[in-house]
């Protein structure tokens, strides 16, 4: 179960940090928009929060895993 947890967490975080880098093959002038302090803000909260949302709809899957046959 704890595996299974940490796996959730690694990838929402995994995944949320390649969404705030895929913007960076913009051109310069849109990174400054992509890339406000409003934005990173709300990066950063769903870096915190992100895993506990993920966790919660994962929940059944940390719980029992694969149904076995």
């Amino acid at each position: 179960m704890k595996k299974r947890t940490l796996a959730v967490i690694a990838a929402t975080w995994a995944a949320l940090v390649i969404l705030y880098a895929a913007p960076s093959a913009l051109p310069e002038s849109w990174q400054y928009r992509v890339y406000s302090p409003a934005s990173a803000l709300l990066w950063f909260v769903a870096m915190v929060l992100g895993p506990g949302v993920a966790c919660s709809i994962m929940h059944e899957w940390i719980k029992r895993g694969r149904e076995r046959g």
